[in-house]
């Protein structure tokens, strides 16, 4: 998950490329809004989008609900980064829906605040950004998670713009990437895809570690590595492949050429190439819902 080293990476960054904490969050926003509003224009298609209301174990969760005007699509559940459900999340949101499918971005944060709970990716590292979000993950639990996940599946599947006769793939940043694996737990029926981007936490000690729990799913995965997070523990890749190999799970594990945040627009470690790179290969994962 995004932490202390994330912190020092980007500092690095900012110190290596003059370029300050400020510019990079502009900077970050302007390239989203450019290259994801111009693939969602060139794909052609309108889309229908708002923020939606879902009832849960633990109460009503804020989300934000995207996909094309006409038609039945495979669903997506989109779980953000550290920052929440935002601006940029809502961006890609809407670049998914233009390939064809209904993306519901979740607000993990809904059982304190409802969203946006920060503005940006840059607001997470101020002091003030961190002190609000302490209450807000300390909230948060696998056993929570997993009972979103169930609530957010049946949702979906009570909603017309979704294919039922499809699967639903989850998609996780940061601390969302090993929501997705919990995610197909929680309805191993329908759930059939997971990607995980510079997902934290995915494998460590405890009996119900992510990595532990692909057995219990149906899915296949995708889980894209940041450079930075491998370098820090090298041997996560190993037992992600080890564990899906043990449980006959098909899943691409890779390590990128970027940082952890890599993939995220408004990050200032983001780096296009490289997340259009991962973006390519869940788009080949998501085809076969």
């Amino acid at each position: 998950m995004c932490d202390e080293f994330t912190l020092a990476d980007v500092e690095s960054a900012e110190a290596a490329g003059g370029i300050s904490r400020r510019s990079f969050g502009l900077m970050g926003a302007a390239a989203a809004l450019s290259a994801y509003g111009a693939e969602a224009l060139a794909a052609g298609k309108p889309l229908v989008e708002g923020m939606v209301s879902i009832p849960t174990g633990d109460g009503t969760a804020d989300a934000f609900f995207v996909h094309p005007a006409t038609g039945r699509h495979p669903a997506i559940i989109m779980w953000p980064d550290i920052a929440g459900l935002r601006d940029a999340k809502k961006l890609m949101a809407r670049r998914l829906a233009a390939a064809g499918y209904a993306v519901l971005v979740v607000n993990q944060y809904y059982r304190t605040a409802k969203a946006p709970v920060l503005e940006s990716f840059a607001e997470w590292r101020t002091p003030a950004g961190q002190e609000k979000l302490k209450p807000m993950i300390a909230a948060i639990n696998p056993e929570a998670t997993t009972r979103d996940a169930a609530a957010f599946v049946k949702w979906l599947d009570t909603q017309k713009p979704v294919d039922r006769k499809r699967g639903i793939g989850s998609n996780g940043y940061c601390m969302g990437g090993p929501f997705t694996v919990r995610t197909a737990v929680a309805a191993p029926s329908r759930v059939r895809a997971a990607a995980s981007f510079h997902g934290g936490g995915l494998v460590n000690d405890r009996p119900d570690s992510p990595h532990k729990l692909l057995a219990q799913t149906k899915a296949s995965y995708l889980f894209a590595i940041a450079q930075n997070d491998d370098a820090r523990s090298p041997g996560d890749k190993d037992a992600l492949k080890a564990a899906a190999a043990a449980a006959g799970r098909p899943a691409e594990i890779e390590v990128y050429h970027g940082d952890h945040g890599w993939t995220v627009p408004d990050s200032p470690i983001y780096n296009q190439a490289e997340a259009d790179r991962a973006w390519a290969r869940m788009l080949a994962l998501f085809a076969k819902l």
